[in-house]
């Protein structure tokens, strides 16, 4: 029976996103949750799933089409059915089909890609490759030019693989994720590619980069994720400027790089931010010797590495249970409150910051939190971050400690109640029954919304957060 495969609710707050690319052709037949197709929003990218088994008949919007949240994708049916009767079956005679690779108005696309370099960042800034090309022949390539998803493009320059020596095995033989994949799969790419080798904004570091960072300070040991304004120091290569054609030149030493549309969307949500949240901070300052110490203990039995802001990320949890007031949320009508403690963690990308969510942080063991931090992290570098990672939470971490930066205070990300912004681990002189010794200490601070938490119960959190960081057994119970 024909039916129409429709854009569903992406992303709370958002009602449009770009479809980047057809995994299944017009005439190819699917099963219940295959992905048929993947979308983009300003924050990430996102699978579309089938509900049902059938057949892809007809393709009523292109790759590289912004479509809003219900408008018809494309006609379904069963095997054996005509396109054009279920079209007229559903009252869409007459509507064309797109094929897998057409844009939005047929042409636009495929000149927006012809001018879209390899690395996949276009007019504006960074995603103009979701402007997919019209059909491609068998090969995947016509004219010198290779046809590829915006997500290939992506993990393969992360990679280091060239895309040009991939074999596309999607519809008339476009490179895809799958084909990425297993090329670095072969290749052993992940391990010497640039972005596994250097730490970028909002990387968590490897054990072996933190066991090389400097014992005094630990920056890199502190960090799993910086906003993505952060100026990194001159060690750290900057991340690399946008492509000429994304540039406009408006005078001399003067040029203008388009908004992307994840900033556009950074930049709406913190302005809401502090306009209808009040905002309140406390600083704290904790001696976290035994805290680094706990990690390298860790370290020398764990499988997993584990960094000092893992650590956080547990004491930050367990605080939440030892204050639940503080685990709260403002809305409309209620202060809605939660059993269970999930925190985001902030994550820079070369596009912008996000925040995916940990669940149940303070039912996690510290290595089960490094290991989903490193997951996530993964994901949103290539754009791999789904609807649900990004939904909920009561509070954000987020961590500068890796560039050095000893103090800052952060913009809570709403609807969220707070964030906690983690400085670096430093040594300095501590006092300690009347003597000075020099000892690791680390500065954070917390904004708060007023709105739902009043500032002793934000007091009472600070105070239980910095015990637990300066006794760290109970970080571990």
């Amino acid at each position: 029976m024909a039916d129409l495969l429709r854009m569903s609710a992406v992303v709370a707050g958002e009602n449009e996103a770009v479809l980047t690319e057809w995994l299944i052709p017009e005439g190819g037949s699917f099963s219940p949750r295959d992905v048929v197709a993947t979308v983009e929003t300003a924050k990430a990218s996102f699978e579309v799933e089938a509900e049902t088994a059938g057949v892809l008949l007809r393709q009523l919007v292109g790759a590289g089409a912004q479509v809003t949240v219900g408008t018809p994708l494309a006609v379904t049916g069963a095997p054996g059915e005509s396109a054009d009767q279920a079209a007229a079956e559903l009252g869409l005679t007459g509507a064309p089909s797109v094929g897998s690779g057409a844009g939005a108005d047929g042409t636009r696309a495929d000149a927006a890609d012809a001018a879209a370099p390899a690395s996949g960042a276009g007019a504006n800034g960074s995603r103009a490759e979701a402007a997919a090309t019209a059909p491609a022949p068998a090969s995947g390539r016509e004219h010198g030019r290779i046809f590829a998803s915006p997500i290939a493009r992506r993990l393969a320059r992360d990679a280091g693989v060239p895309i040009d020596s991939i074999t596309g095995t999607g519809p008339n033989g476009r490179i895809i994720r799958r084909d990425v994949e297993a090329a670095v799969a072969s290749r052993g790419a992940v391990a010497s590619s640039p972005a596994a080798a250097r730490p970028t904004p909002g990387q968590d570091l490897s054990a072996e980069q933190a066991d090389r960072a400097p014992a005094a300070s630990e920056p890199a040991a502190v960090s799993a994720a910086a906003p993505a304004t952060a100026t990194p120091p001159a060690s750290v290569p900057a991340p690399s400027a946008p492509p000429a054609q994304a540039v406009a030149e408006v005078g001399e030493g003067v040029r203008d790089v388009p908004h992307s549309r994840l900033r556009r969307a950074i930049a709406a949500r913190l302005t809401e931010s502090k306009q209808t949240a009040p905002h309140f901070y406390l600083r704290g300052t904790a001696d976290v010797e035994r805290l680094c110490r706990l990690r390298e203990w860790l370290n020398a039995s764990s499988a997993v590495k584990i960094t000092l802001n893992d650590l956080v990320i547990k004491a930050a949890a367990h605080a939440h249970t030892r204050v639940p007031a503080m685990n709260v949320i403002w809305t409309p009508d209620a202060v809605r409150h939660f059993s269970a403690v999930d925190l985001s963690v902030a994550i820079a990308t070369d596009e912008g910051l996000v925040t995916p969510v940990i669940r149940g942080v303070d039912r996690l063991s510290v290595s089960a939190i490094a290991v989903q931090v490193r997951e996530q992290a993964e994901r949103a570098r290539t754009g791999r971050l789904r609807q649900q990672d990004l939904q909920g939470g009561v509070a954000t971490i987020t961590n500068l400690g890796m560039f050095g930066t000893e103090e800052f205070a952060a913009i809570i990300n709403p609807p969220q109640s707070s964030i906690l912004a983690v400085g670096a681990a430093r040594e300095a002189p501590v006092v300690r029954k009347g003597k000075v010794r020099v000892r690791r200490v680390m500065t954070v601070t917390l904004s708060v919304d007023h709105r739902p938490v009043d500032g002793v119960t934000a007091a009472r959190w600070m105070q239980a957060f910095t015990a637990l960081l300066e006794d760290p057994a109970q970080v571990l119970a």
